[in-house]
């Protein structure tokens, strides 16, 4: 038995693979082609249709990589296929990697209107559904030869390593008649097929489903003329295709998606395409199927297209307004969530959703993030204040250890926010309907027997053409189908609402959703992390300062510019840009793009610090402090004149046997004669933070060959090998007081070289380190450590907006899992009554570890060791990203409360900026208590003149706070993060009183975020 059902298996797939599914174009004649290549980068439309076009073969070679060949084809329908439905089949060279990784084309009628895609699941054009005979036919192809792009090194990343061969061959350009009949045949055979492998051998719905299929090839055997024996056939299949679900049977709610990565194995400029490729596709496929339904996300992507592909936008429009097309995920791009600082968070949702507002009047109401490698225990509480409910992801079934408990729950962000998130339990976001992801989500569905349904994304996506007509017709024979779940196609709302009512009392998840996989991301493509950095803090102190030069003097606040700013780096902080997963062009592009965002940005402050300053030209200063907590004299987003600030105690230095001692009477510092650091104690308490035997700032490389993507990842398995760099080149003082005194070391490992500077400044309660890399290393990280002399079980590290905890323990390999995180600007370690805080000006990644000491060397007591990571060197998809020269910044800061973590992590990130002045600037707002920062102070974006300040409580505790502005105000309200008073009650409200000042009193519970809209008099 068991073999017999073997041959029938054998027989049903090779009679559909070999006889049904050719007979779907029983008939062809050839097209003529011709072709023009462009010259380096892509035409425009108009351009490519006018072009020299020279006549090719099939069987030709095109386009070497990231070229664009453009193609015009041209032939006329047979008299005799008049009546009949006739396609053009166009096969480009399509290979066998999957659609959106090689060759692509968008299909263009001579008056340039785009009309569809061409991909390796979709070869097809329409020519007519019921031609004529004697119809002429002239087409256009815009056809991209971008490369496919492997491991474990590629130079195929850019065009300038890639190389000049073509890469693919053309294979087939001809008319063909389409026939209906035996398509739906291959659909019904499909489906029923599938569905049969993924039952038990023991379930009989098994065997009559095999005995049917066997029948229907009975019937076209018999006949012989496929065609002509396709509707008998499907009578056949008809009674297994009609029989219904069981009432208990899981319940999917499909949503045609296609996720397309705005970078990744190709740069930003493809991804242009790639959009309107897709959203032509999808479009086409909407005119043919009223019930189709698509969603997509990334208000980038859908700019993009209005700019540079209006017609196309035109359509999207046209079918938004219709209820086909879908906007979600209220966010300018698919971010990555762990590196992107607290008010670049905010502005992913107000860019996001304000397009989508004004472009379609839509108030999206996911959080659509099926791929960022991990979610911040902010993003709830932003969720909600963005006036959006729900949150879906996909990608934490992607986990290395521990597989999530949930497919949907409540996740409650750090400051007690909740929002109801749901992850599709197919475990992919481009479903296709096969049997097999059918059944894998019914067995997988981690909450059955409390809740009963499940949402489906289907369709190719990274410009693999969207959803297929095939997959629709899978859909649709799977809507009421014995031995499968339902499946109905409908908008992620209607899931969403239908879910939150199937499953009233859905379970908790708490904290962030650590993603344990791509943990090398934190750290990957230095250039891009500090770019990212850098421009935020820039935007911080555009807006300050602009907007306070804007009510002090009447400087025009540049709102154009500073949009255009924001939005290009919410584009660069998209899922594989920001963390150094793309290739070698994007990587560039990134590097480029940065260097002239900060120059922008610097022209724009320095403007506005000019027209503040005022008088310079007696020779005095005026120090700008961007930060939310006053130096030095100097007040928190304000100015003082150079020569009010208070002095401090001299910074010392000193010879001792192996090294130095550095002194400020505040921090002494240890220095050894290898130049590491041997003692860090607080003149206040005594204490040492360095442990027992430990040193600061050790330099460590690791073998860094992770097992899958290089760029994404590191493995555990590096810590077994250490190598730690204490040889020295050269130890010197250049800095002997009494501002400074500092201590160079000079290091050369392997083909690198590092030269660190120590320094001391006066009055700081810091160890700043300045650390040169010209790192020429390959598939190696380096780390800088520090054994600090801290009992504790876990470290506490920055996000957005507030803080996370984390185990430094192993107990539990949810734990042991958590062998790499990310951190902003601090990472503190601490036990009762004492702590030590690392502050970083660019480093994301981090480890924590614990350790017993030898008691015979010491006190046997515990060492906590904390490392930033400083650089990867992966050889893919980019085989050379860092190489070259890196300045990185960091301090260490004993004795520090959370507090002192929080405000030392803005310093280092905030310089103060000194220019030529006389006249000290009061700050625009200021507030009364330490654990409130103020985040981000601007003018509205609707170009009213309103100030809008944005704070949250940043030590975890309750604050009760007063805002006090520096200028008159004619009131106050509470907004959402779209500066929009709350139209219905804001869940719990921080504003408790305006007074008759102006001044805001403020009651907030921790880590809550605050915006406020002030109005001026």
């Amino acid at each position: 038995m068991h073999d017999d059902r073997s041959l029938i298996e054998t027989r049903l797939a090779q009679a559909l693979e070999d006889r049904i599914r050719p007979c779907v174009h029983p008939r062809s004649v050839p097209l003529e082609v011709q072709a023009w290549s462009a010259p380096g980068e892509p035409v425009p439309v108009a351009e490519g249709l006018a072009a020299p076009y020279e006549p090719v073969e099939v069987g030709r070679t095109w386009g070497r990589p990231w070229a664009t060949v453009w193609f015009r084809i041209r032939g006329t329908v047979p008299d005799d296929w008049a009546g009949s439905a006739v396609e053009a089949v166009l096969d480009l060279g399509f290979t066998g990697a999957g659609p959106g990784f090689q060759a692509e084309a968008l299909v263009y009628r001579p008056d340039a209107t785009a009309i569809k895609s061409l991909n390796p699941r979709t070869r097809w054009v329409s020519i007519a559904d019921k031609a004529g005979g004697g119809e002429e036919v002239l087409l256009y192809l815009e056809a991209s030869s971008n490369p496919e792009i492997d491991g474990p090194v590629s130079l195929m990343g850019d065009w300038d390593t890639s190389g000049d061969d073509p890469l693919y061959r053309l294979r087939r350009m001809d008319l063909a008649v389409f026939d209906a009949e035996v398509w739906e045949l291959v659909q019904d055979f499909e489906v029923l097929q599938q569905l049969m492998l993924e039952l038990s051998v023991d379930d009989p719905r098994r065997w009559e489903i095999l005995r049917t299929l066997e029948r229907a090839v009975d019937v076209l055997d018999f006949r012989g003329d496929v065609g002509a024996a396709a509707p008998e056939a499907r009578g056949v299949l008809a009674e297994a295709l009609a029989r219904p679900a069981h009432a208990s049977a899981h319940r999917m709610s499909a949503i045609g998606h296609a996720h397309i990565d705005s970078a990744w194995l190709w740069p930003l400029r493809e991804t242009v395409r790639k959009v309107a490729r897709t959203t032509s596709n999808v479009t086409d496929l909407m005119d043919r199927d009223p019930e189709f339904v698509f969603a997509m996300s990334q208000a980038q992507q859908l700019a993009w297209i209005k700019e540079q592909r209006p017609e196309v936008y035109a359509r999207v429009k046209e079918k938004v307004a219709r209820g086909q097309f879908v906007p979600v995920g209220g966010m300018w791009v698919e971010a990555d969530t762990n590196m992107p600082g607290g008010e670049a968070m905010v502005r992913q949702f107000t860019h996001g959703k304000r397009f989508f507002l004004q472009e379609f009047g839509i108030e999206t109401d996911e959080v659509w993030l099926p791929d960022s490698f991990g979610y911040s225990a902010a993003l709830p509480q932003l969720v909600r204040l963005s006036n959006s409910t729900y949150f879906l992801t996909q990608k934490i079934s992607w986990s290395q250890f521990n597989k999530f408990p949930h497919h949907t729950f409540w996740w409650e962000g750090i400051d007690g926010t909740r929002v109801f998130t749901h992850f599709p339990p197919v475990d992919t976001y481009n479903a296709s309907f096969t049997g097999a992801e059918m059944a894998h989500a019914v067995r997988n569905f981690q909450d059955k027997g409390s809740a009963t349904r499940s949402l489906v994304p289907f369709g190719w996506g990274d410009g693999g053409g969207g959803p297929t007509r095939e997959m629709l017709a899978r859909a649709r024979r799977l809507a009421d189908l014995e031995g499968s779940p339902r499946v109905e196609i409908e908008p992620p709302s209607a899931f969403f609402a239908k879910a939150r009512a199937d499953y009233p009392n859905a379970p908790v998840w708490l904290g962030e959703l650590y993603l344990e996989l791509h943990r090398g991301t934190y750290t990957s493509v230095a250039t891009t992390k500090q770019g990212n950095r850098r421009s935020e803090h820039l935007l911080r102190e555009a807006e300050l300062w602009s907007a306070t030069a804007a009510v002090r003097s009447g400087l025009p606040y540049p709102y154009e510019r500073l949009d255009r700013l924001w939005k290009t780096v919410l584009l660069h902080q998209f899922h594989d840009i920001l963390p150094g997963s793309g290739i070698a062009w994007v990587n560039r592009e990134a590097r480029d793009t940065y260097r002239e965002v900060m120059s922008e940005l610097e022209d724009i402050i320095g403007a506005a610090l000019r027209a503040l300053a005022g008088d310079g030209s007696e020779g005095g200063t005026v120090v700008f402090n961007a930060a939310p907590h006053e130096r030095g004299g100097v007040p928190a987003l304000g100015a003082a004149a150079g020569s009010a600030r208070p002095g401090a105690a001299p910074v010392t230095v000193r010879p001792t046997d192996d090294g130095w001692v550095l002194d400020n009477g505040l921090v002494r510092v240890d220095v050894d004669g290898q130049g590491l650091v041997s003692s860090v104690r607080d003149s206040g308490t005594g204490r040492n933070a360095i442990a027992p035997g430990g040193h600061g700032n050790l330099l460590q490389v690791h073998p860094d060959l992770p097992n899958n993507g290089d760029a994404w990842d590191v493995d555990h398995y590096y810590r077994h090998t250490v190598t730690d760099l204490t040889g020295t080149d050269e130890v010197t003082v250049v800095e002997d007081g009494p501002a400074t005194a500092s201590v160079k070391v000079v290091r050369r490992f392997g083909n690198s070289t590092a030269e660190q500077t120590l320094r001391l400044a006066a009055g700081a309660r810091r160890l700043d380190i300045a650390t040169t890399v010209d790192w020429r290393e390959t598939r190696t990280i380096l780390k800088a450590a520090f054994a600090l002399d801290v009992h504790t079980d876990h470290s506490t590290s920055e996000t957005q907006f507030g803080h996370v905890r984390r185990p430094a323990h192993t107990n539990t390999s949810w734990d042991a899992a958590k062998f790499e995180i990310c951190a902003h600007r601090w990472i503190h370690v601490g036990e009762p009554g004492y702590g030590v805080a690392l502050v970083n000006d660019s480093t994301y990644g981090h480890d924590v570890t614990r350790s017993r000491r030898d008691e015979a060397a010491g006190d046997g007591g515990t060492t906590t060791t904390v490392r930033l990571s400083l650089l990867r060197a992966p050889t893919f998809p980019d085989p050379h990203p860092d190489q070259g020269v890196h300045r990185l910044g960091y301090a260490l800061v004993p004795g520090a409360a959370i507090g002192d973590a929080v405000r030392e992590g803005y310093r280092i990130n905030l310089p103060e900026r000194e220019i030529p002045g006389d006249t000290p600037v009061a700050p625009l707002v200021a507030v009364d208590h330490d654990g409130v920062v103020i985040e981000a102070v601007k003018l509205a974006d609707d170009g009213c003149g309103d100030v809008v300040v944005r704070l949250y409580e940043a030590h975890g505790g309750r604050a009760q706070a007063l805002l006090t502005p520096g200028f008159p105000t004619a009131g106050a309200v509470e907004t959402d993060l779209l500066e929009r008073p709350w139209r219905d009650a804001r869940p719990r409200p921080a504003l408790t009183a305006v007074r008759d000042d102006g001044a805001v009193e403020l009651d907030l519970r921790p880590f809550q975020i605050v915006t406020l809209r002030l109005a001026r008099a």
